[in-house]
């Protein structure tokens, strides 16, 4: 029972993060060369998770109160705030960019910016959790979230090796500037209007 569990929570893993590879990849872009940006990715994408992780069991206990599904959608402003923030940043320092051409050093990824945007972009994740941990006992939760902490490692693995491939890394470096705060701000913009909020829907 505990292996199917097990299984299970994989496949429900894989599905609902494989996303988080892209925004993760541009991370690892934008920290290109900064000592330290492996662990405070590492970090802040735990501390998201385990955000989400937390409000799914807390919802699934009950606790509804705590995150309304109503609320939701809101996280979507945390990625589109930054998104705007890194645009703004980009375009301050296009000069600063054109003159560094071929040379461009990373930028220090801050923890909070990594755990705000994975616990943002786990609207969905805590959608999926909640009636899943409703519908199995107290260990299979546990093992669940056991193997989802495990595999978060795993994702921030995958996330670098993809993000260091030369052919990736060499686009990633010229265009990070832009992808990045692209991303964020379509990745809020979905967030927000998927989940309905201020009535976009």
């Amino acid at each position: 029972m505990i292996f199917l569990s097990i299984l299970q929570a994989v496949g429900l893993f894989l599905v609902t993060n494989i996303d988080d590879i892209i925004v993760l990849s541009l991370f690892f872009a934008r920290g290109a060369g900064q000592p330290g940006t492996t662990t405070r990715i590492l970090l802040g994408q735990y501390l998201g998770f385990a955000g989400i992780l937390g409000a799914a069991v807390l919802v699934a206990l009950g606790a509804g109160a705590f995150l309304p599904p109503e609320v939701i959608p809101y996280f979507g402003l945390i990625p589109l705030g930054l998104g705007l923030w890194a645009a703004w940043q980009a375009w301050r320092n296009r000069d600063e960019d054109d003159d560094d051409e071929g040379k461009i050093e990373g930028k220090k990824v801050a923890v909070w910016a990594v755990a705000g945007v994975t616990f943002a972009n786990g609207g969905d994740n805590i959608g999926v959790y909640v009636p899943v941990f409703l519908s199995v006992g107290p260990a299979a939760v546990v093992a669940y979230c056991v193997v989802f902490l495990a595999l978060v490692a795993v994702l921030v693995v995958v996330a670098k090796f993809i993000a260091t491939r030369r052919p990736i890394a060499e686009i990633l470096e010229r265009w990070e500037h832009i992808l990045f705060p692209l991303v964020l701000i379509g990745l809020g913009i979905f967030i927000l209007v998927s989940g309905g909020a201020f009535g976009l829907r």
